[in-house]
């Protein structure tokens, strides 16, 4: 629901109706997210772009926030899914539960069913509770005992998770990674922002007084705005030619899958309509380029060690190079 110092934005959708509602957006989510710009629009890029979410960081510094925040500030169905080692499939997608009255089965729809969806510390299940998203999130459905019911639409899905060094975590499995339009870190905020936060809240939690500031039907209407953004030709073979230099690096094991292609112009495409273009340059790929790809690759055995790097670092460092090798198209739109 909105009240009178929150309205909700009803501008038609055009350049102007799309900015001043996603920055209501922006603007709101930061009210509680003090000093991240970047994760609040990596939120609202994965919104708009139907992509979904992984936010990953150590614990207490505004994963869970972030994901409740956006669901605040739009008036849509919001479910929370704590992931424990004991969660069960069933619990995400929903069960057939018998009525001996009707004799017969009725669907019991499980938390998955809804706008927004924030899987909280999703790492702490068993890879078999993790596989119950698979579907849902590629698909936009949930099928169980072989019929296949629609999710809503917007649908996304907002996923923590703490590094996996941390006492009582699963690796998520690829595929798993895969359907992640992008993965964000939120990081310690600064000094500044540190002790705003303690005088912001020593009384009371922003979150509370947090209001929607749009709707599910409007955010619709602008995820079809993004998707009018144009894409020449030139630059979708620049992000192509991103994609399959990924797959031929000799830093690289496993490289960006064509659906990461497809979600790095999805991505590309709001970013755009955010920084107020209706066309896509090689520019918003490569600053998309990290946040989209990386969770996906993996690096090759021994070379990060062999040459002091982590693993994430040396996939870091393999698309730093990526992006300055690939040529750039020279016509942009």
């Amino acid at each position: 629901m909105t009240d009178d110092n929150q309205p909700t934005i009803a501008m038609p959708v055009d350049g102007g109706g799309f900015a001043q509602t996603t920055d209501a957006i922006a603007a709101s989510i930061s009210r509680v997210i003090d000093g991240k710009p970047a994760a609040v629009r990596a939120a609202l890029v994965c919104l708009l772009a139907e992509g979904h979410l992984l936010i990953e960081d150590v614990p207490g510094v505004g994963k869970t926030m972030l994901a409740r925040a956006l669901g605040a500030t739009i008036d849509a169905t919001v479910r929370r899914i704590q992931f424990t080692p004991d969660l069960l499939p069933s619990d995400v997608t929903g069960v057939s539960v018998y009525d001996p009255m009707d004799r017969r089965f009725e669907f019991k729809p499980g938390a998955i069913f809804a706008h927004i969806v924030i899987a909280d510390e999703i790492n702490r299940s068993s890879p078999k509770t993790q596989s119950a998203l698979l579907e849902a999130m590629e698909e936009r459905q949930v099928s169980v005992d072989g019929t296949s019911r629609p999710l809503p639409d917007p649908f996304l899905v907002v996923a923590t998770q703490n590094p996996l060094e941390m006492e009582g975590t699963y690796a998520l499995p690829e595929a798993q990674r895969d359907r992640f339009m992008m993965r964000i870190s939120m990081g310690y905020p600064d000094a500044a922002d540190e002790a705003l936060m303690l005088r912001q809240r020593d009384n009371a939690n922003p979150l509370d007084a947090l209001t929607a500031v749009t709707t599910a039907d409007r955010i619709a209407q602008l995820i079809a705005w993004a998707r009018s953004v144009h894409v020449s030709p030139s630059v979708e073979e620049y992000a192509v030619g991103l994609a399959r230099a990924t797959r031929a690096h000799p830093d690289l094991r496993l490289g960006a899958s064509p659906r990461a292609t497809l979600q790095l112009v999805r991505a590309a495409k709001v970013w755009a309509a955010l920084e107020g273009r209706e066309f896509v340059i090689p520019d918003d790929l490569v600053t998309l380029l990290e946040p989209v790809f990386a969770h996906r690759l993996i690096a090759a055995r021994g070379s990060g060690v062999s040459r002091g790097r982590s693993g994430t670092e040396a996939v870091s460092h393999a698309l730093q190079g990526i992006a300055s090798s690939v040529r750039v198209p020279l016509a942009a739109h």
